[in-house]
């Protein structure tokens, strides 16, 4: 089966974080159609493991109007492209103050298919030591903690923990566990 064929695009918006823009499209039946894309940079995603614990950050996210926790994780300022072990070093510096000697790629997430062309690298840094953050303006409220992996899988059940990124992540830390 043919694929979709981009016959036209047009940028809609454009900010330091993102660019959307609109194709217009044929689909493989050879009718037209329209297709909205949010195109951001490759982020990283970092778990943060020492024996049991794993290290999570928590936030206050403005589009869901509430705080979460999640693994530290973020992409490039001004949609830079950075090598993602580099950009997971520094946003675990970033957002934790944590440095690690080990940091080890374990797998890739795409965040939105059907909407974004966003994909994100999945790292486990082990072999930790603290030191301070140095947090973006955006993040001046952000907590972190150190959680046991029997706390983290509880509140992931108890719906405290409900970003789609982090709880895949431990999907593919238990897996490459195995």
């Amino acid at each position: 089966m043919n694929a979709i064929e981009r016959t036209s695009t047009r940028e809609v918006y454009r900010n330091n974080w993102l660019t959307m823009r609109e194709d217009g499209i044929r689909r493989p039946d050879g009718s037209d159609g329209i297709y909205a894309v949010v195109d951001k940079p490759t982020y990283a995603l970092i778990i943060p493991l020492d024996g049991e614990r794993l290290h999570l950050v928590e936030q206050y996210r403005y589009p869901l109007g509430r705080r979460t926790w999640e693994f530290p994780q973020g992409t490039a300022p001004e949609l830079a492209d950075v090598a993602p072990p580099e950009l997971a070093a520094r946003e675990l510096q970033e957002e934790t103050g944590l440095h690690a000697r080990s940091i080890l790629d374990i797998g890739g997430l795409d965040v939105a298919p059907g909407l974004s062309s966003q994909q994100g690298r999945v790292f486990l840094a082990t072999d930790l030591t603290e030191g301070e953050p140095r947090r973006e303006v955006e993040e001046q409220d952000m907590r972190t903690a150190w959680i046991g992996r029997g706390e983290f899988e509880k509140m992931i059940t108890a719906g405290e923990i409900t970003d789609a990124q982090s709880i895949a992540a431990y999907t593919l830390l238990l897996l490459h566990e195995r």
